[in-house]
């Protein structure tokens, strides 16, 4: 079955069509892709996934056309970003 495998940082975005057995998953589904090698510094026993925008765990089973994301870490507050804390409103 046909899946994707996406990845993104601030100067680099891929995205990849990737063939896995039926029922493989998300795990298996970012290792088939190779993405890894492409990006030395993911780490997916500290970064966290997801299908479609959910969060899932890396042992979840992808179905036919779904979009697996490996999402990087927060690296500023995004409480600060915005400027602003949300409690004074």
């Amino acid at each position: 079955m046909k899946v994707s495998v996406t990845y993104a940082l601030p100067e680099r975005q891929t995205w990849l069509d990737v063939e896995v057995p039926e029922q493989a998953t998300v795990r298996e589904a970012i290792e088939s892709s190779g993405i890894a090698r492409m990006f030395p510094t993911l780490d997916l026993s500290t970064q966290k996934v997801g299908v479609f925008g959910k969060l899932v765990a890396l042992e979840a089973r992808l179905e036919p056309g779904q979009r697996v994301e490996i999402y990087r870490p927060i690296t500023a507050d995004p409480k600060l970003l915005r400027g602003g804390d949300d409690d004074d409103e």
